[in-house]
């Protein structure tokens, strides 16, 4: 039966880790979540680079690509990531010798709730977005599991006639499809404080 697609880029977000973790009894620990986000964020190489600058007060990009051994390139690409996310705060000082910038690279566990928050606020805002498409749309539907879901006006356009496999297409009651996504906003909502 089709429900709910998941439509994250690459992993679910975070809130999912912390849920699963409440389900099994327990909660994660902050070092748990950064390693979570890390490893959304740029998978293997990043969960090394948080590792080295959760040991590290300050350092640069050249020293952690030595420390690491992944190619500067990545380094800093993972690096602007996570300062995207304010996961990570930059100093730049200028080079006495050769005039270039050297950046100086810091961790910010504190920014760890806020960048929770706002993965929360990104999904609420695309759940409702779905939402008001399930509900301003009828569908309809073959009964095959490999076909989709077709709205009524491309419906009429194709005669009733399943895309995929040509079998007739019949009204599709999305009313589960609504609720479940009514009880997740809802619970983010609450979450938020909204």
């Amino acid at each position: 039966m089709y429900l709910i697609k998941k439509n994250f880029k690459t992993k679910p977000p975070l809130f999912i880790y912390k849920n699963i973790a409440r389900k099994r009894g327990g909660m994660l620990s902050n070092n748990d979540v950064l390693m979570k986000i890390a490893e959304s964020i740029g998978e293997e190489e990043a969960v090394k680079l948080i590792e080295i600058l959760k040991n590290c007060d300050e350092i640069t990009d050249d020293e952690l690509a030595n420390k690491t051994g992944i190619r500067l390139n990545n380094v800093r690409k993972i690096l602007y990531k996570l300062y995207d996310h304010s996961l990570v705060s930059l100093r730049r000082t200028r080079d006495p010798k050769t005039g270039w910038f050297i950046f100086h690279w810091k961790l910010q566990p504190d920014q760890l709730e806020g960048f929770i928050l706002s993965q929360k606020r990104r999904v609420l805002e695309k759940l409702s977005i779905r939402l008001e498409y399930e509900k301003n749309h009828d569908f309809y539907y073959c009964n095959n599991p490999a076909c989709r879901r077709v709205p009524f006006e491309e419906a009429v356009e194709l005669v009733f006639q399943c895309p995929t496999c040509g079998k007739p297409l019949t009204h599709y009651n999305n009313e589960k499809i609504i609720r479940v996504l009514t009880k997740k906003i809802e619970q983010l909502r609450k979450e938020l404080g909204e």
